[in-house]
């Protein structure tokens, strides 16, 4: 980790911090396959196989990625959840058109929901623009059947021992391509450069 944030908060231009971003953030096998890449490899195209996409647009990100969080300072254990990113429009915009009632229903004012909830749709919505669909952020009862069984319900059966991964507990978000991803990830290492920078500075 200590090594990782010193070649982050070298990394002090665009190009570099995009190559540091895609050599160590999103290339390669993640900590928690590490040396068992066949592993990797089912876990992958089991997620694809559900979703109708291909097994290399599935990927993990987070401390299962790295084997440690450098946003909360923290090494990967048993505590962890293994973060799964999914590249696919398609499966954004299913997701998206499942709520559609719903907002519907919010925009004519037929739904009462509390201010809690409607904080949390918010926030859904929010990384919604930036092309990361968060399931895991709708309120409960914006959860229509076919979000928890297609996506709650599969991504529960293949947690806690129930696949490859082993005995973590599996969410994932569906962003709507590459870029997104990137984009996103890219954004995470800069505020976190930007927090090395000002530690070293004081």
């Amino acid at each position: 980790m200590q090594e990782f944030n010193q070649a982050l908060a070298a990394s002090t231009t665009e190009e570099s911090i995009l190559d540091f971003c895609r050599r160590r953030s999103l290339h390669g096998t993640p900590f928690v396959f590490n040396g068992n890449e066949d592993a990797y490899y089912n876990f992958r195209k089991r997620i694809a196989d559900k979703f109708n996409i291909n097994f290399h647009e599935i990927f993990i990100t987070g401390s299962g990625k790295l084997g440690f969080s450098p946003r909360k300072n923290k090494l990967f254990d048993y505590d962890s959840d293994i973060d799964v990113a999914i590249i696919s429009s398609a499966l954004y915009d299913k997701i998206m058109a499942s709520i559609h009632g719903y907002q519907m229903e919010l925009r004519e004012n037929r739904r009462t929901v509390s201010s809690r909830e409607l904080d949390q749709y918010h926030r859904f919505l929010e990384y919604g623009a930036i092309g990361w669909m968060r399931p895991d952020l709708l309120p409960t009862s914006f959860r229509i059947r076919e979000i928890k069984d297609d996506w709650f319900g599969f991504f529960d059966s293949i947690s806690h021992g129930n696949s490859e991964v082993g005995n973590y507990k599996v969410t994932a978000g569906a962003f709507k391509s590459y870029a997104h991803l990137e984009n996103y990830t890219l954004s995470g290492l800069r505020s976190i450069r930007s927090r090395i920078q000002l530690e070293t500075q004081q």
